[in-house]
């Protein structure tokens, strides 16, 4: 770790830079205020160790200044004086301080300060650090009060690989290449993000996850990466609400442009966490389950919404749905028993 002292004495710096320095840490010196800021601008330091009384800026002066900043505030302070008065104590924590050592001070108690000033420094740069890749992950993806919840609780978000129950959506628009074939490019874009844009609104007014786009289509995840109650009936209300939507969309479209959305569903387990290299990772699921939900949507035609037996279980009561039966899938041998879904009863 990289320490900031900032002592005019040159005795009290050369102490604390061998204490600090024993205990393997970089240390960085400055002699006065103004210097102490300068350094910390060019160093970033992982925690500072302030005088009080220092010419050019006091030390409470300098942590007042550390602390106002967005980018500096979370920088542990240890204020080290001479004046071993309470209201010497008040105004440097007053201002942002997280410590303070009064002179003479006992090497040992320095050592344990710093030592609990750095790891709770390092659990809070761990936790801003996992904010982050949350926000980063899944902030255009999922509804915006999924993201506050996973903000709030990050610690019960896993961002590895864990083997999890997810509903697993697959949709793609019919027709949409040969239509390619002939538009204009930048139109086709245009209408190519309305499908989108339609999809993805109801994926996340029903608590799910959108995983990818797939050119003209999308995968989307229920039950990933929070828990969703009932997520087997809100994906499969996910699909329904899409094909009820289609009407209305399609009406403010060019006729050329009015393509089916053939859904597939699946439920089971899959692997749910980060793939890809260390500099650039995706949020996904991988496993059979998600296999078998795309394969589904392969077998949709004129916006059909085909979903597995484990589905149809799950949403019998609520939704009506016809049985196609047996049908033979890519990559699985024996042929499985499939549904469509005519709509809600």
């Amino acid at each position: 770790m990289k320490i900031l002292i900032a002592e005019d004495n040159a005795d009290s710096r050369e102490l604390l830079t061998e204490i600090l320095e024993s205990l393997g840490h970089q240390v960085v010196v400055a002699y006065d205020g103004v210097h102490a800021l300068e350094l910390y601008n060019a160093e970033s330091p992982d925690l500072c160790i302030l005088d009080v009384d220092m010419p050019r800026k006091s030390g409470f002066e300098v942590v007042e200044v550390l602390k106002s900043r967005p980018d500096t505030a979370a920088t542990p302070v240890i204020m080290l004086t001479a004046q071993g008065g309470v209201e010497s104590r008040v105004k440097g924590l007053g201002l942002g301080a997280d410590d303070y050592l009064t002179k003479p001070f006992n090497p040992r108690e320095l050592i344990a300060r710093v030592k609990t000033r750095l790891k709770a420094k390092a659990e809070t740069d761990d936790l801003r650090q996992q904010r982050e890749v949350i926000r980063n992950t899944f902030s255009r993806y999922v509804a915006q009060e999924i993201i506050d919840w996973m903000m709030e609780n990050p610690s019960k978000i896993s961002l590895g690989g864990q083997l999890r129950q997810i509903t697993v959506l697959f949709a793609d628009l019919e027709g949409f290449t040969s239509v390619s074939e002939n538009a204009n490019p930048v139109e086709l874009l245009n209408i190519l993000n309305q499908y989108h844009g339609l999809l993805v609104s109801l994926v996340k007014r029903n608590g799910g996850t959108i995983d990818k786009f797939l050119g003209d289509g999308l995968m989307a995840l229920f039950n990933a990466p929070i828990d969703l109650e009932d997520h087997v009936y809100k994906a499969v209300r996910t699909a329904l609400e899409v094909r009820n939507a289609l009407p209305l969309f399609h009406a403010e479209l060019d006729e050329r442009f009015r393509l089916g959305v053939n859904i597939g569903i699946h439920t089971g387990t899959a692997v749910v966490g980060n793939v890809g290299a260390s500099d650039l990772m995706d949020y996904t699921a991988v496993g059979d389950t998600v296999n078998l939900a795309a394969r589904l949507q392969g077998l949709s035609h004129n916006n059909e919404i085909t979903i597995s037996e484990d589905v149809y279980q799950a949403i019998s009561e609520r939704v009506q749905a016809e049985s196609i039966g047996s049908q033979t899938v890519k990559g699985r041998g024996k042929p499985v028993v499939v549904y469509h879904v005519l709509g809600f009863k």
